[in-house]
């Protein structure tokens, strides 16, 4: 009907009115495939919380619980800690090893608590199991601060986990505890213990005040620790955290990152005017090695509401956003593949990519609060709205909209990695083979060309290449192998797009 009035030229009540039906028609079918489109865009990122959080159920230390979900891995280094006298049964492998370097471990314990701080109301059912998650490493945290002057750094001789090829419930390698203390320090571990503690703190205080206040008081316990006895852990440690998790940009960014958590968590002057008097001045770096761009953002939150207080945190922060974004003129402090992934140097790139995207998440959220926006110069204005769609693209990106189709995320979608570089994923379980692995038993299973017998669900890998190939193979530790501190800030990406 509406056809055959445009052709005759009419124009009557009878050809309006249908007209307006149809309109409203097609603007109602658009608005369905919109919300439909969105709806699947959610339900996909709320799958990707899921197996994000199951990841580190894969990656646990010590006695696993009834409630264990990924069944095919086991109990294992039950007597962590005997060799000094102590109970240090618990905690996170880092990677595809079966080593637990409490440093990296310490910043994914802080990354996951403040996920939760800053996106727990979007994480539905999950964010119990975000809680699991922190708690299972704040409660090896406390017992790897229970004697007053030392902080365990790692348990686990690497070297020797290295050379072999077993899972974690075979390993007989030697479970040498190494421990700072007073007269051999480590500041940027046992400040990054308290930063975790600190701000799982703040996680726990209203489902558990009690844990939660035990937490803050050995977070003040362990900071004090770090600050009075100054010194890097691997000049004391260095046998069982280099070259692995060497400290290269020293130790006062973490000791200032520590402060501005106690400070969130207790508003104690002492903390701020600590985070002031000792500003430290990379504006571009994020991970377990580098805090600096993180204080900057994380201390903005307040600095915004503080004119008196905001430079050089809220100048720096933007900074950073405009060192990202691609049409911003300022000088890049990242490059960018053909796909569009983000870039920095080194390997494990998806590292750089999950956890320079929480901190734009952050930072758009305090943004939005405070009706903020960046002005990146030649007329490039950043709003909340444009990092939210930047995170957006990388979280699509990592999940499989690039050039291959690839997910690299383990389980997730069609298309994954299926040989990554991963003792407990790679070597068949025990319900499969019951007998004891030895050292080098697991090389066999190294060596196939099989897909890995257990599926490490929610595992994000190191990773593509610059040029957006990806080689599937345990040899490529760079590109498969994944770690806790990929995962645990996209934690808070998948939930703030939520």
């Amino acid at each position: 009907m509406l056809a055959s009035c445009y052709l005759l030229h009419l124009h009557s009540s009878t050809c309006l009115s249908d007209s307006v039906d149809v309109m409203v028609l097609i603007l109602a079918w658009l608005l369905a495939i919109a919300t439909a489109q969105t709806f699947a865009s959610q339900n996909n990122y709320k799958d990707a919380l899921s197996k994000c959080l199951l990841f580190f159920e894969g990656q646990r230390s010590g006695k696993l619980p009834p409630s264990q979900r990924l069944t095919w891995r086991k109990d294992s280094a039950l007597k962590d800690g005997s060799d000094i006298g102590r109970d240090l049964v618990g905690g996170y492998y880092d990677a595809g090893d079966n080593v637990k370097f409490n440093f990296p471990m310490a910043f994914t314990t802080t990354m996951l608590s403040w996920s939760v701080l800053e996106f727990g109301n979007s994480m539905g059912a999950d964010h119990e199991h975000a809680l699991e998650a922190i708690r299972w490493g704040t409660d090896y945290f406390l017992k790897a601060t229970s004697v007053p002057d030392s902080v365990v750094g790692a348990v686990g001789d690497p070297n020797g986990d290295h050379t072999c090829w077993q899972r974690p419930e075979d390993m007989d390698t030697p479970r040498t505890s190494y421990v700072v203390t007073k007269e051999k320090p480590g500041s940027e571990v046992s400040a990054e213990i308290a930063a975790a503690l600190a701000a799982s703190s703040m996680v726990f205080k209203d489902s558990d005040k009690g844990y939660s206040a035990l937490l803050l008081k050995r977070s003040i316990e362990v900071f004090e620790f770090a600050d009075k006895y100054k010194g890097s852990y691997g000049d004391n440690i260095g046998s069982g955290v280099c070259p692995f998790y060497c400290d290269f940009s020293g130790y006062m960014d973490e000791l200032v990152w520590g402060a501005a958590w106690l400070y969130k968590a207790t508003n104690t002057p002492d903390y701020w005017n600590y985070v002031r008097n000792n500003i430290v001045g990379d504006v571009t770096e994020f991970g377990w090695d580098s805090k600096h761009a993180g204080i900057n953002v994380l201390v903005s939150q307040w600095a915004m509401t503080d004119p008196n207080n905001s430079n050089p945190f809220i100048p720096k922060a933007d900074q950073l956003v405009c060192s990202i974004l691609p049409e911003s003129p300022a000088q890049k402090s990242v490059t960018y593949s053909p796909g569009g992934l983000l870039f920095k140097p080194g390997g494990s790139n998806l590292q750089h990519t999950t956890s320079l995207s929480f901190l734009l998440s952050v930072y758009a959220g305090y943004m939005k609060a405070n009706n903020k926006v960046i002005d990146c110069g030649n007329n490039v204005v950043v709003t909340p709205a444009k990092l939210v769609d930047f995170t957006k693209g990388q979280v699509d990106y990592i999940l499989g909209k690039n050039p291959l189709g690839m997910s690299y995320m383990v389980g997730f979608g069609q298309k994954f990695p299926q040989k990554i570089h991963h003792r407990g994923s790679v070597i068949p379980s025990i319900d499969q083979h019951p007998q004891h692995i030895e050292c080098h038993g697991g090389d066999e299973y190294f060596k196939s060309n099989s897909p890995n017998p257990n599926l490490l669900t929610g595992a994000i890998v190191g990773g593509p290449a610059e040029n957006d190939t990806f080689e599937d193979s345990r040899s490529n530790v760079a590109q498969s192998e994944p770690t806790t501190y990929i995962n645990a800030p996209f934690v808070g990406v998948l939930a703030a797009l939520l």
